[in-house]
C-alpha cells in the first residue's frame, strides 16, 4: 500500500511529455468545465456592473442613453448631489431600521417556531410544512392579502380591532407615517407604516430561520438535555445553556445572511407601501431616481454606494464564516 501511495505521488509530481503534470491538467479540465458558467457570469454580471460604474460618472439622462459615449461627460457631480441630499441619509436610515427590525423579528420568530415543533406530535409533519408558506408563496399574493387584511375600510384587522380592543378609527397600516400609542397617560408616536413592513418581512422570511435552527436542533445530543434535566435544570435554564450555546453560530451567519438580502430589498416594500409613509429604502430612492426623475447618473451612483455597503456587509460575513471554521478547526 505504502509503495502504491508513493508510485501514485510520483506520477502526479513527475512531468509528462508535454512538460505538464497530472495536476496541471487537471486543474485545466476544470477551469474547462467552468468556463461556461464563467463567460455568464462576466456577461450577466460583470460587464453590467463596471458599466453603472462607469454611468454613475456621467451626466447621463433616460432619454439620451442610447447617444451617449462611454467616457463622455465624465464627472462626479453624480455623488456630490447624492450625499448632498438629505433623502439620500433618511432613507439610509429608514433602511438601517427596517433591516434590524425585520432581521430581529424573523430571527426570534424562526428560534421559537422550530422550538415549538422540535418535539414530536400528531400532525408535527403537516405543521412544519405549513410554516413554509410564507417564504414560498409569491409575493404578489402574500401582500396582495396583506393589502385587504389591513385596508383601514373593509380589512379584518381594524375589523377585530374595533371589537376586540375598542379602536375608535381604523388604523391605515400602509398610508399612515406616524401615529400615537397611549401608554400610562402618554402619548407615544410610532411609525405606523415602517412597523407593519418590518411586521410584514418578519413573518415572510422567518421560514427560511426555522429551517435552518430546526436542523440544528435535530443534531443536538439528547443525553446533554438529559443529564441537565436529571440534574434539576429548569426548562429555561436548560435552553440558556444548552441548546442556546449551540444555536449561537448558525444564528450568528444567518443574521448576516439575512441583514444582507434585507438591505437590499425592494420588491416587498415596494409592493405593500410604494416607498411612501416613511418606508422609502435605499433601493427604492434608486428606482425613483431612475424612473420618476429620469436620472440615470444619480440612480447609478447611489447604487454604487448601495453595492459598497454590501461589499462591506459581506465582508462581515465572510469573517464570520472564518470564525467558524477557525473555531471548528
Amino acid at each position: 500500500m505504502t509503495r502504491t501511495k508513493e508510485t501514485e505521488s510520483e506520477r502526479t509530481r513527475t512531468p509528462s511529455r508535454r512538460g505538464t503534470t497530472l495536476a496541471q491538467r487537471d486543474a485545466r479540465s476544470g477551469m474547462l468545465l467552468i468556463s461556461p458558467a464563467l463567460v455568464i457570469v462576466l456577461a450577466v454580471v460583470l460587464v453590467p456592473l463596471a458599466w453603472s460604474v462607469l454611468i454613475a460618472f456621467q451626466r447621463l439622462r433616460l432619454i439620451n442613453v442610447g447617444r451617449t459615449g462611454l467616457f463622455d461627460n465624465l464627472t462626479t457631480a453624480n455623488f456630490a448631489r447624492v450625499f448632498g441630499s438629505d433623502t439620500l441619509w433618511d432613507s439610509l436610515v429608514t433602511t438601517v431600521v427596517y433591516t434590524a427590525g425585520s432581521t430581529l423579528l424573523a430571527i426570534v420568530l424562526g428560534v421559537v417556531a422550530a422550538l415549538a415543533l422540535r418535539r414530536p406530535f400528531p400532525g408535527r409533519g403537516f405543521v412544519r410544512a405549513a410554516m413554509l408558506i410564507p417564504y414560498v408563496a409569491p409575493v404578489v399574493a402574500v401582500t396582495f392579502v396583506w393589502k385587504v387584511l389591513l385596508n383601514p375600510e373593509f380589512g379584518i384587522v381594524n375589523s377585530w380591532g374595533r371589537k376586540l380592543f375598542g379602536w375608535d378609527d381604523p388604523i391605515a397600516f400602509l398610508s399612515q407615517a406616524r401615529g400615537e400609542i397611549s401608554l400610562f397617560g402618554l402619548d407615544i408616536p410610532v411609525p405606523t407604516a415602517l412597523l407593519t413592513v418590518i411586521a410584514f418581512e418578519g413573518w415572510r422570511y422567518f421560514p427560511f430561520i426555522f429551517l435552518f435552527v430546526l436542523a440544528r436542533l435535530q443534531a443536538i445530543p439528547a443525553d446533554m438535555e438529559e443529564a441537565a434535566t436529571i440534574d434539576g435544570a429548569t426548562p429555561s435554564q436548560r435552553f440558556r445553556y444548552i441548546i442556546l450555546p449551540q444555536l449561537m453560530p448558525i444564528i450568528a451567519v444567518l443574521v448576516v445572511l439575512r441583514t444582507i438580502w434585507t438591505f437590499n430589498e425592494f420588491d416587498d416594500i415596494f409592493l405593500l407601501t410604494g416607498g411612501a409613509a416613511g418606508t422609502e429604502v435605499v433601493s427604492i430612492r434608486v428606482y425613483e431616481l431612475l424612473t420618476v426623475q429620469r436620472n440615470v447618473g444619480a440612480a447609478a451612483a447611489q447604487s454604487v454606494f448601495l453595492a459598497a455597503v454590501l461589499l462591506v456587509l459581506l465582508g462581515v460575513y465572510m469573517w464570520v464564516l472564518r470564525r467558524r471554521a477557525g473555531g471548528r478547526s
